[in-house]
C-alpha cells in the first residue's frame, strides 16, 4: 500500500539513518489536549517530532469552518517546516488511534504538495507491541522550507458546495462517524444531531481490523462496493479529523475523485438554513433536535 507502511519496514530505515526520513508523533486526546505531548515526552519512536492536532493541524475556532478549521496553509508550511520538514521529505506519521489523527497530517500534507508520506500501520501500539526501540530525547531538529503548493487533486469542499451538490446523482457523500451519531441517536459533541441528508454512513473505524491495523485493499475494495468508482466523494466527520483515514482507504481502493468536507457536521449546523437528516427519514426542523 502506497500510503501506509510497517513497523518492519520503518525499523530498518531508522536502522538505515534515512536522512529525507521524517518521523512525526501525532498523538492527541480530544477531552485531554495536552496528553499527547506528555505521552510523547514520556517515549517515542526514536527521531520522531511532534505535531499538535490543535496548534500546528488546525485553524482557531470561527463562526463557522467546524472544530478543527483547516490550518492556513503558510502558517502550516512554516511550522512543518520548523519540525524538519521539506518537500522533499519522506514523511511517516503515527498516532495510537488506528490512524485517525496521524491521516489528518497525512491529508494536509499531500494537499500542500508533500508526496512521499505515509501511515504507520498500527501506529505506536503496534511500534511497541513488538519491542521495538523508544526514545525520550527530544530531537532538535534543522529548520527546513517548506514550499507549500496547493496540490488540486486534494481539494478540500466547503458548505456550499456540499450543498449544491446534496441529492446530486454524480456525488456521494460519505459520513464517517459511528452509526448511533449518524442516525442522531445520540451527538456527545456538538450541539445538533443527525446527518447532511443523502449521505451514507461507513463509520471510519471500519476500515481497520481487529488488530488496529488497516485492512487489505481488496478487503477495503469490497468495503467500499457499493460506492461507484467513477464518481465524485465527498467525505465529512464531525470535525474533518476523522473522515482522513476514510480518505485514504478510498485511495487504497481506488478512489480518485474524493474530497474532504473539511468543516463537515461541526460547520454544516452552524448554518442555519442548512437540512438535517435523523435516523432513516427525510429532513427535519432542527429546533426538534436541541
Amino acid at each position: 500500500m502506497q500510503n501506509i507502511v510497517s513497523t518492519e519496514w520503518l525499523a530498518a530505515e531508522i536502522e538505515k539513518m534515512n536522512e529525507k526520513l521524517v518521523i512525526v508523533d501525532t498523538r492527541f486526546n480530544l477531552i485531554n489536549p495536552e496528553e499527547g505531548y506528555n505521552q510523547y515526552r514520556e517515549g517515542h519512536i526514536p527521531g520522531a517530532v511532534y505535531a499538535d492536532l490543535e496548534k500546528h493541524l488546525s485553524a482557531p475556532i470561527d463562526q463557522h469552518g467546524g472544530r478543527h478549521p483547516l490550518p492556513d496553509v503558510d502558517l502550516l508550511a512554516k511550522c512543518l517546516g520548523e519540525i524538519g520538514i521539506d518537500n522533499d521529505s519522506q514523511v511517516i506519521i503515527y498516532d495510537d488511534q488506528g490512524g485517525m489523527i496521524a491521516s489528518r497530517l497525512w491529508w494536509l500534507l499531500h494537499y500542500i504538495g508533500v508526496s512521499n508520506v505515509a501511515i504507520l500501520d498500527g501506529g505506536w501500539k503496534k511500534w511497541t507491541s513488538e519491542n521495538n526501540s523508544i526514545s525520550t530525547g527530544v530531537p532538535n531538529p534543522s529548520v527546513k522550507t517548506l514550499h507549500p503548493r496547493v496540490n488540486p487533486e486534494w481539494k478540500w469542499v466547503d458548505h456550499d458546495e456540499v450543498k449544491e451538490k446534496l441529492h446530486h446523482s454524480d456525488t456521494i457523500l460519505i459520513d464517517s462517524r459511528e452509526n448511533p451519531r449518524y442516525l442522531g441517536e445520540f451527538e456527545p459533541i456538538d450541539p445538533v444531531a443527525g446527518h447532511i441528508p443523502g449521505a451514507r454512513n461507513y463509520f471510519w473505524k471500519d476500515v481497520l481490523n481487529e488488530e488496529g491495523s488497516f485492512k487489505k485493499r481488496d478487503e477495503l475494495i469490497a468495503h467500499f462496493s457499493d460506492v461507484p468508482l467513477k464518481k465524485e466523494v465527498i467525505v465529512y466527520c464531525g470535525s474533518g479529523v476523522s473522515a482522513c483515514p476514510n480518505i485514504l482507504a478510498l485511495k487504497e481502493a481506488g478512489y480518485a475523485n474524493v474530497k474532504l468536507y473539511a468543516g463537515s457536521w461541526s460547520d454544516w449546523i452552524t448554518y442555519i438554513d442548512n437540512p438535517i437528516a435523523v435516523g432513516d427519514e427525510g429532513e427535519h426542523d432542527r429546533d426538534s433536535n436541541r
